[in-house]
């Protein structure tokens, strides 16, 4: 074990420094280092806590599991990748392609930790090319269909957890996932997957609170971030709540998104200071009748977009539409949206403006466009809404009115 004291760390006493190559990690981009990378994490948590040390070199491994009160370091010239084995990351042998979710390991996981930060200048690599093809057959087959792998890193029932400064890059699904987290922030982390990876979300808040995302760059092949709320979360009315996204840079991607599982309820969800660049969605709020529940309270300001299609979707049906659609009985899964309020949005889309699609028995309620500039090829349709109020807000069309309007009760279209 070695002590030195690190500019990097802001406290009182130098903490514990376990250089994973002092338990016997080569780092040279061939050797499994899995089993020494945890011995080093075993050892820190015995210790009490300190710092796990990747000095730089490329360190291929297996799922490793954090402890709590730890500083996981990845220095400058650090890489951590995931290996190409599928079986490595399966909970037991068997066929990965007819695997469950459940049967799939992380690379990174840590469960019921306390005062938890990975952190570092490095790179952490889910090795997804390995995976992404069957995934996309699987989807092309059956569209829709999201085949079961891994995500790259998974914290569930943790609180105050740090997450700065990496390159988080290439998940063979979901990258960062905080699953019944509390006191969760993720900083100057830039996420990388190709525009055409499925399924890799860069970051999904799930059944947490007090989640702050800021200054973060985010270009993958789904959502930039999706706020999810499959559950109830017990003592908590909204399983999901008060969440930030700010100064955040949105490029390939799917958009700021909330949903589709929303039946665990969402409150509290500002998005500030962002900008988005050919993203297929901007601002999105994705739910429907059999994974609904409330969404209340979203607050958007200062947002610009270039190429992004479409520049506000709000829909109670994911994900597909319907042309005509009758009143079905309201049920504890019946979406309810309300309280929406986006202000200062610019944004140029080479197809539809936006949306706000309702349900005949469930209506978007209370929804506020302020300050809000679209040039579009086609207009922005709201449907099954009441309490939309426009306030200063242009649409420019290619071709068609600006506003498609049916069973909508709009204010503020003459002006």
């Amino acid at each position: 074990m070695l002590i030195i004291a690190l500019p990097f760390l802001a406290t009182e006493a130098s903490p514990a420094i376990f250089d994973v190559k002092e338990f016997g990690a080569r780092g040279d981009g061939r050797t499994v280092d899995t089993k020494a990378i945890q011995q080093a994490i075993d050892a820190c948590a015995k210790a009490g806590g300190g710092m796990v040390l990747l000095p730089a070199g490329h360190y291929l491994s297996g799922p490793i599991e954090l402890k709590g009160k730890l500083t996981f370091y990845l220095e400058d010239g650090a890489m951590l990748q995931a290996t190409s084995r599928h079986q490595d990351f399966m909970d037991r042998p068997g066929d990965w392609l007819n695997a469950s979710s459940s049967d799939f390991l992380p690379l990174i996981s840590g469960k019921d930790l306390s005062d938890l930060n990975i952190t570092g200048k490095g790179v952490i690599d889910g090795n997804g090319k390995h995976w992404w093809g069957p995934a996309e057959e699987a989807r092309q087959k059956r569209p829709g269909y999201t085949l079961p792998r891994p995500n790259l890193i998974v914290l569930t029932r943790c609180r105050n957890v740090r997450i700065t400064g990496l390159t988080i890059q290439n998940s063979p699904k979901f990258h960062i996932v905080p699953t019944e987290c509390e006191d969760v922030a993720i900083e100057r982390v830039n996420i990388k997957a190709p525009p055409d990876a499925p399924n890799t979300d860069g970051i999904d808040p799930s059944r947490s609170r007090r989640v702050r995302i800021s200054h973060c760059i985010i270009d993958v092949g789904d959502d930039n971030v999706a706020i999810k709320a499959s559950r109830p979360v017990a003592g908590s009315e909204f399983a999901c709540e008060d969440i930030t996204v700010q100064d955040c840079q949105f490029l390939h991607g799917h958009g700021m998104s909330i949903g589709s599982e929303t039946a665990g309820g969402v409150r509290n969800v500002i998005v500030q200071r962002c900008t988005f660049k050919d993203t297929e969605n901007g601002i999105r709020i994705k739910t429907a009748r059999d994974r609904g529940g409330r969404v209340v309270a979203l607050r958007c300001t200062d947002i610009s977009m270039t190429d992004v299609d479409r520049a506000i979707t709000i829909t109670c049906y994911y994900p597909r539409i319907p042309q005509e659609d009758a009143n079905q009985p309201v049920t504890e899964l019946t979406p309810r949206i309300m309280d929406i309020t986006i202000k200062n949005l610019t944004a140029t889309c080479p197809n539809e403006a936006g949306m706000i699609i309702g349900l005949p028995e469930s209506n978007v309620k209370d929804v506020l466009l302020e300050n809000v500039r679209i040039t579009a090829k086609t207009g922005f349709t709201i449907r099954n809404a009441k309490g939309v109020r426009l306030r200063d807000v242009q649409v420019e069309t290619g071709s068609g009115p600006a506003f498609i309007l049916r069973d909508a009760d709009v204010e503020g279209l003459s002006r």
